[in-house]
């Protein structure tokens, strides 16, 4: 299974899987159509899915030209969701499993950012090769999405069980936030050298207007605030030691930066 990042309107990503032995493809929160279709084109590939993490217009815009150019292509979302994701026919739940090509990827429901968001995870096929980890605005490099429809304690549960899954996990995450997370993130935990390291490379990074997704979950649990509220210098930086409290004073302070 190939991966292509694809670059949608100000800075979100979309994912396209292909399988090049049975040249399908499925894509991954088209924000847009016409992007898609493009490499799509290039590719000579047909599209058989359409994996939608939830209903935000920036993850499903391009849902309904997609079908147009590919109708028999299936929308994947997850149960709560119903009525509100374009086109969808599938509904899934935690537990549930989908397929393409010959991956398999595990369901996992992850409410905050909505309160019906789930996420894609594709399991290594081998134990030297990344898992692969499809997150929607769940988990960002280096930060978390906002608490639009979900709770605080509803996040730290859905962030714990992404935080369970093996360090070698690449994180698709869907926007290009990195480097202003960061930033956030050493107000918070300067002293932490993993995430100065980290800091500097993505400037640099940015400065050449290059991609710092994915990441990998294993830097994400060392450098990311919103996987670490069980650390003593986060919780002495907001005055708490109950994990959820210290998660929820995080994520307040980062709506204010």
């Amino acid at each position: 299974m190939q991966i292509t990042r694809i670059p949608a309107l100000s800075d979100n990503y979309i994912f396209l899987l292909h399988d090049p032995q049975q040249n399908i493809a499925a894509v991954v929160d088209p924000a847009e159509a016409e992007p898609v279709l493009k490499r799509l084109a290039e590719l000579k590939a047909e599209l058989v899915a359409i994996f939608n993490t939830h209903h935000h217009i920036d993850h499903v815009g391009g849902n309904r030209q997609l079908l147009q150019h590919f109708s028999q292509a299936k929308v994947y979302g997850g149960v709560e969701d119903k009525g509100r994701i374009p086109g969808q026919q599938v509904f899934l739940q935690e537990g549930d499993r989908v397929q393409f090509a010959n991956r398999w990827a595990e369901v996992l429901f992850v409410p905050g950012h909505t309160r019906a968001h789930i996420a894609y995870y594709f399991p290594p096929e081998q134990p030297s090769e990344t898992g692969e980890l499809f997150c929607g605005d769940t988990l960002f490099a280096g930060g978390c999405g906002r608490l639009l429809e979900g709770t605080p304690a509803q996040m730290v549960a859905s962030l714990s069980k992404l935080q369970s899954l093996p360090d070698n996990t690449r994180v698709w995450c869907a926007h290009e936030y990195t480097l202003k997370n960061l930033q956030f993130a050493l107000t918070v935990d300067g002293s932490n050298p993993d995430l100065k390291s980290r800091f500097t490379e993505v400037k640099a990074s940015r400065k050449y207007l290059e991609a710092t997704v994915p990441s990998m979950l294993g830097l994400e649990k060392r450098t990311n605030p919103f996987l670490r509220w069980n650390q003593p210098n986060l919780q002495s930086a907001v005055n708490s030691h109950d994990p959820v409290q210290t998660f929820a004073r995080l994520r307040g302070m980062k709506d204010q930066f």
